[in-house]
């Protein structure tokens, strides 16, 4: 079930967002060659700790998942493209990080996600990472009232396809709310003008996610969390949770 927001809900939901805004924003100061994961997860729980927020990802267990999620971020080193349990690994010198995080605030959920490089960065990672916020930018310029899921769908794809890159097949965004998963799924590809329409209250978590070799194919870790890529190449992730509204989208997760 679709549940639309009252304005006063959405405002909730802000201040949760910007408790993810200020996580992904340590972290990525945090983050340098040496730290390890765990260190980076520990700087996302002093925060969510300091708020007085709580993480829905921690804990969290899916259908699919073989044990309940372990951190407060996912951490996705290179070829992993997101759902990455942060361990013992150190960063080194041109790494490609993608931190994914989640905040519950006052019962309402906020879900952001970035990607950015550490040290050196590569020219090739640098072109996709931009690339996935070019996605994410144009399906939030597409989650308008009168437009549908597919109108963000085709914006996102159509980004990331023109770049040349690879799209993971089933995965992308969702609705957020009480709950970080909610109805409806946002896929990062479709042909606009098709699905649920979009209207006033309605808050999504819009995540593009690219591939550098330009294929889709990924397979799950060990883990049975962290999703990598088939051809080795590396992956980014973007993504902010937006509320459709009736002067426009609204970033809820917005960085200051």
């Amino acid at each position: 079930m679709v549940e639309l927001k009252t304005d006063t809900s959405i405002d909730a939901m802000y201040e949760a967002g910007q408790v993810v805004a200020r996580a992904l924003t340590a972290v990525r100061d945090a983050a340098d060659v040496g730290v390890s994961l765990l260190e980076l997860d520990e700087v996302a729980r002093d925060v969510l700790r300091a708020a007085g927020a709580a993480s829905p990802f921690l804990g969290y267990r899916p259908s699919f998942a073989p044990t309940p999620f372990p951190a407060v971020i996912c951490a996705s080193v290179n070829e992993a493209i997101v759902h990455g349990i942060p361990d013992g690994y150190r960063l080194r010198d041109g790494d490609l990080l993608s931190i994914d995080c989640g905040a519950q605030l006052d019962g309402w959920a906020g879900d952001s996600a970035i990607s950015f490089t550490v040290g050196r960065p590569r020219p090739a990672d640098l072109r996709l990472i931009e690339t996935a916020e070019r996605a994410l930018a144009a399906g939030i310029e597409a989650a308008v009232v009168g437009n549908r899921i597919g109108d963000i769908a085709h914006a996102v794809g159509a980004v990331c396809r023109a770049a040349g890159y690879g799209i993971p097949d089933g995965f992308g965004g969702h609705g957020i709310g009480r709950r970080m998963h909610e109805d409806p799924p946002v896929p990062n590809e479709g042909r606009p003008g098709r699905g649920l329409p979009l209207r006033p209250g309605l808050v999504l978590a819009i995540e593009p996610m690219v591939i550098a070799g330009g294929t889709d194919g990924y397979h799950e870790a060990p883990d049975g969390w962290t999703l990598r890529t088939n051809d080795g190449s590396r992956a980014a992730h973007a993504e902010h949770t937006v509320a459709i509204t009736e002067s426009g989208p609204r970033i809820l997760t917005e960085r200051r």
